[in-house]
């Protein structure tokens, strides 16, 4: 089943054929959110992406180890060595225990990435349960003379490192003078031998709660070394792929690169992967801005501009609109938030489940006189470069017109060619991109029996010639958004 996959790997600017480093066997590391707050659609953005890539590969055959970590502790207010413990700030402000936020965010993170469909990883490992690998990490880095203690802390020697290496910036493009010329002051910098430095371990403060004793001061690990060592615990190092948004390609990604070759030798993984932004009005959607709306906002459909009062949402939008949303961009361009594309996403998705129910009640012919067996390679040959999630949604349209055309008597398929379509639909609209009707099973069946029996009623309405009792049923389901279309086999019914 494994075919030719092509990704774009950041580090070398360029799509590269997937190779694993062990054959059939796929290590995948993905940066996880720091639980200090709800998932907004910036978050749903990678867990998506990657959640397709994780389904992807698992359908190619490969046996995939997925990494997935929750980051409770070291992640800092500014991303840098700077400001408060994000979720200490959370705990210290509603008088609440650090690890209580942590899990309550955890918990709310699970619920919102379960609405989306988004599988769990194989392994989803805590920060604060890995100080002791991440002390290991940062002793192995001083051992190799490229970091250094100053008051307790410990900073990685970045001038150093590229003296000796010549790797710092590859990932981001960052140059070093660069970086001394741009990087602002920061509190403790007095504490760095050169402004770029990243910490290690941070020497907690007095009033700091997160603490842990090391061989250099109680203190907390840096937010770089979590995924460092993380990482290399459950998948080895090096493995195949890292993934993540594009907002971590620096300073996080490149550091944990640093990091790796210091205490290694070489990188942490052979592939790159990096997901672009969810935008609002072309600036990037985050917490740190305050211009995000958080998932469950968009279930609700109710969310106020803070500067402005004004509402943002112009309706609810599903799970799985959102899930649609995403993927009918490509996952390393720019996505805008607005209400008509969202709009727009859930008319598609629509179209897609209105066509699968359909497709379950074609009656089969003995010729086609269409030809649907190309659609199986064009979709593959779609998600073979690099991910190509929107053409094959426009290869799923194509087939679901293919559907209707039809229902309307208009065209013919064999029974052969309908199981195809259906195989099609499963591999590719439910287990590959992941996407689900939003009723339950239950439901469905609940509301199809429920208007068959209706459609029924209707039907011996007009067999006894009763074309008020028909035409005001017609007109009922139509007024509570249900279109009936008569055919020769019998009435049909869709939601509008």
């Amino acid at each position: 089943m494994q075919q030719p996959f092509l990704i774009y790997n950041t580090l070398t600017h360029q799509k590269e054929l997937f190779s694993p480093l062990t054959p059939d066997h796929v290590g995948m590391y993905v940066c996880g959110p720091t639980v200090y707050g709800d998932a907004h659609l910036g978050h749903a953005r990678p867990a998506i992406t990657f959640d397709v890539l994780f389904r992807y590969l698992q359908h190619l055959g490969y046996k995939v180890r997925y990494v997935r970590n929750i980051t409770d502790v070291g992640h800092l207010e500014h991303d840098a060595d700077e400001g408060e413990d994000k979720i200490a700030k959370k705990a210290r402000l509603e008088q609440l225990e650090p690890m209580e936020v942590a899990q309550y965010y955890t918990n709310r993170y699970h619920a919102a990435m379960d609405c989306l469909n988004v599988l769990r990883p194989s392994i989803e490992p805590h920060a604060s349960g890995h100080i002791i690998e991440q002390i290991e990490l940062v002793q192995k880095i001083l051992d190799a003379g490229l970091a250094y203690v100053s008051n307790g802390s410990v900073y990685f020697d970045i001038r150093k490192y590229q003296e000796e290496t010549h790797k710092y910036g590859q990932l981001s493009g960052r140059v070093i003078d660069e970086m001394l010329a741009t990087t602002r002051e920061l509190d403790g910098q007095d504490e760095k031998r050169f402004a770029g430095d990243f910490a290690l371990w941070k020497k907690a403060s007095p009033e700091h709660i997160m603490r842990w004793p090391s061989p250099w001061s109680d203190g907390f690990p840096g937010w770089h070394a979590e995924c460092t060592a993380m990482g290399a615990k459950y998948l080895g190092s090096p493995f195949d792929i890292h993934g993540g948004g594009m907002d971590l390609v620096f300073p996080h990604h490149e550091s944990e690169i640093a990091q790796c070759v210091a205490s290694t030798g070489h990188g942490p993984c052979k592939y790159w992967m990096h997901n672009n932004m969810i935008t609002i009005n072309g600036q990037k959607m985050g917490k740190s801005l305050g211009n995000f709306i958080t998932l469950g906002e968009f279930f609700e459909g109710s969310h106020k501009n803070p500067q402005t009062g004004e509402e943002m949402l112009a309706q609810p939008y599903g799970p799985m609109t959102i899930r649609f949303f995403i993927l009918q961009a490509h996952y390393r361009s720019t996505v805008d938030f607005s209400n008509e594309a969202l709009q727009a996403a859930e008319k598609g998705y629509g179209r897609l489940m209105q066509a699968f129910k359909t497709l379950k009640s074609l009656q089969p012919s003995k010729t086609s006189s269409v030809d649907v067996k190309g659609y199986r390679q064009l979709c593959y040959d779609a998600m073979n470069d690099d991910m190509n999630t929107p053409i094959v949604i426009s290869h799923l349209f194509d087939a679901a017109k293919v559907i209707n055309t039809v229902n309307d008597h208009k065209a013919t398929l064999t029974q052969e060619d309908i199981d195809e379509l259906k195989s099609l639909f499963q591999d590719f609209v439910f287990d590959i991109m992941g996407l689900r009707d939003e009723a339950s099973s239950d439901n469905i069946a609940l509301i199809d029996g429920l208007m068959q029996m209706i459609l029924d009623v209707r039907a011996a309405a007009k067999a006894n010639k009763d074309w008020a009792t028909s035409d005001k049923i017609r007109d009922s389901l139509a007024a509570l958004g249900v279109s009936v279309k008569d055919g020769k086999d019998g009435a049909t019914w869709e939601l509008k």
